[in-house]
């Protein structure tokens, strides 16, 4: 029954709970998979098919490796090697993720998540092909991880409003601009560490969500990736049905799409002119549709 139940809570979820939680379920998903696919691989002592497998889905930093797994730019970014790897990068994103929501609304996470770990990616191969201190590495160097796509919608959304607070643990309510220059500036200063790599591409996500906020206000538009976000709406069931031409709209139906419509005015604002050029009726008015 408790089985059941918690098939039941995922399904409603990614059925009807906003892109953030998609996507935190399709990156948990994949890792469940793979984890026992390694656990499988262990018991038997045949680590062949899951090596395999896991290279065909790493982004290399090689641009000839490259050239015959091109998917590998979007398959790496789902992707993810030990729990804590996947706890922390899933927590940040749900995190910064419903705060993006809050202003942006929810059909512009996915593009940003995309757009986001191809920029990581970008950054990764750049440096390791043109960086000499890189250079000798980049036939074997691989990546993985959804953490360029979380920068990205960390910096976005420290875009849109960097005065915006959260409750930290031992610090209390901090700016989340000074949680985001702070991380990067960190991974910065780490990167010769093992995974230069994976740091490397932080500052490409980072870049690519201060970008994008800015495109947004110079009225740029991101709209080839609609198709992809189509892939993750939900689709509704046909239904035919016959009715009068002179029916009039239900006065609740009326009422929803009137609301819908004045929190895509305000968000396309936001977009326009930040969250700052908001009125408090226009603020509080979000708030409250956000609670809903």
């Amino acid at each position: 029954m408790l089985s059941g139940s918690i098939i039941e809570d995922i399904k409603y979820q990614f059925r009807y709970g906003n892109m953030v939680m998609k996507l935190i379920f399709v990156n948990l998903g994949v890792f469940l998979f793979f984890g026992l696919f390694y656990v499988g691989s262990w018991l038997g002592q045949s680590f062949g098919p899951y090596t395999f497998l896991l290279t065909k889905l790493e982004v290399p930093a090689s641009l000839n490796l490259l050239l015959y797994q091109p998917w590998t730019l979007f398959t790496y970014m789902f992707l993810h090697v030990g729990v804590l790897h996947v706890l922390f990068n899933m927590l940040w994103f749900y995190w910064f993720g419903e705060i993006f929501v809050l202003y942006l609304g929810d059909k512009k996470i996915l593009p940003l998540y995309i757009l986001g770990g191809l920029a990581g990616a970008f950054i990764y191969m750049l440096a390791y092909n043109f960086i000499p201190v890189f250079k000798l590495q980049v036939d074997f160097a691989l990546m993985l991880g959804a953490s360029a796509s979380i920068y990205a919608i960390v910096f976005a959304a420290a875009t849109i409003n960097p005065d915006h607070e959260i409750g930290l643990l031992f610090f209390g309510n901090v700016k989340i601009k000074y949680v985001a220059i702070i991380s990067l500036l960190m991974d910065v200063i780490n990167i010769p560490s093992v995974n230069a790599g994976g740091l490397i591409a932080h500052v490409g996500g980072a870049l690519c969500g201060f970008l994008y906020i800015k495109a947004l206000r110079s009225g740029i538009s991101f709209t080839p990736v609609k198709t992809i976000s189509a892939l993750f709406r939900s689709k509704p069931k046909v239904k035919m049905s016959y009715r009068s031409a002179e029916k009039k709209q239900e006065p609740t139906q009326t009422r929803n799409s009137n609301e819908q419509a004045r929190v895509d005015e305000i968000l396309d604002k936001i977009a326009r002119s930040g969250y700052d050029s908001l009125t408090k009726e226009e603020k509080d008015f979000l708030f409250n549709f956000s609670k809903k």
